[in-house]
């Protein structure tokens, strides 16, 4: 079969021609849809966000049909329309992404996530995947979701949604999203709206893609960043939510400018990444009773709960720009991908 390889720490992305995948305990085979493409793929395969456990199949996560399973999974089906988030969490804080770069918990690694990885780490930019049990979560009648292909962007919105839901229900809340430009941040703010939120303010610094944001809903509001962070709180806040999922920045001072503009009891979540060390007043945070929380990928149950939202029509996926490509040339799609940004993604259709 056809997949897209990584042979060495060195190594270009490449087209090869590979052995398809056989059946293992614990394990399922995928007939891979579509796989989202992230904008940073180039960074990951140059190194820049961690070491790729090569050689391997690369690819974090996609949207597939199940062909057959291992004698010892239950919970899918030949025939199920399945997400691979690629999390395998084997407890204690060894978690792993599958064809991926990224550790869990203090994400040092240990002896554990090294086996882990060395029997899970093919990913999923091929015709066909051997998927962990524990990566897959079922998409009750996907079967017939009309444009398959641009569910592979679930992935992102389960990452937004899970660290969400983790300042509590936003249904009327006022939330504001930081790094929305981006396509974590995108996917942030469409949640965002589908569950309720009274206002979503979109910063960023592409005024472009901030316009498109501000059309998708009248309680969408945007804030430009100047780079002042007194500017910046007063032009983002006040919220009782702020998201940060910003990537690498050469200051902390948009993600403090989020902590500046949280009401009492306001939340503020992280989820992108920011390298960073945020300098907190403790008397602030405490007189203001404020939370900081970090969120890192997604959980099954969320999964399930934005599905749903997307099967209702709650959650609307047509606002979001796909543009498909194939295997025949990673370089060009990786390309096409690194100039994605909010809510414009590059689909991999194997």
């Amino acid at each position: 079969m056809r997949a897209w390889t990584v042979a060495s720490e060195d190594d270009d992305v490449r087209l090869s021609d590979v052995a398809a995948p056989t059946l293992q305990g614990g394990g399922v085979l995928v007939e891979v849809l579509a796989a989202h493409l992230p904008a940073y793929t180039k960074m990951v395969v140059n190194g820049n966000r961690g070491g790729l456990p090569v050689p391997l199949i690369l690819g974090p996560s996609c949207v597939g049909r199940v062909t057959d399973v291992a004698p010892d999974v239950f919970h899918v089906a030949p025939g199920d329309v399945v997400l691979d988030t690629a999390l395998l969490d084997a407890g204690g804080g060894d978690e792993i992404l599958v064809g991926w770069v990224g550790l869990g918990g203090s994400g040092a690694g240990s002896e554990r996530t090294d086996r882990m990885r060395a029997v899970w780490h093919d990913g999923v930019f091929a015709e066909t995947a051997l998927c962990a049990k524990e990566t897959l979560v079922k998409l009750p009648g996907a079967e017939n979701y009309p444009d398959p292909a641009r569910l592979s962007f679930l992935p992102w919105l389960c990452i937004a949604a899970t660290g969400l839901h983790s300042a509590g229900p936003l249904t009327g809340r006022d939330v504001a999203v930081i790094g929305a430009t981006g396509q974590l941040g995108g996917a942030a703010v469409l949640m965002a709206l589908a569950e309720g939120a009274a206002t979503v303010t979109a910063v960023g610094r592409n005024k472009e893609t901030l316009d498109r944001l501000a059309e998708l809903d009248p309680r969408v509001r945007i804030h430009r960043l100047t780079g002042d962070r007194t500017t910046d709180a007063a032009g983002i806040g006040p919220v009782d939510v702020a998201l940060d999922a910003l990537g690498a920045t050469p200051t902390a001072d948009a993600t403090m400018a989020a902590y500046d503009s949280l009401r009492v009891r306001g939340t503020l979540v992280l989820i992108g990444g920011v390298r960073q060390n945020l300098t907190i007043p403790y008397g602030d945070l405490m007189h203001r009773r404020l939370t900081v929380r970090g969120s890192w990928m997604s959980n099954d149950e969320t999964v399930t709960t934005v599905w749903n939202l997307v099967r209702s029509g709650l959650l609307d996926l047509s606002a979001i720009e796909m543009h498909t490509v194939g295997l025949d040339d990673p370089a060009a799609a990786l390309d096409l991908a690194e100039h994605t940004t909010g809510l414009s993604f590059v689909a991999l259709a194997p």
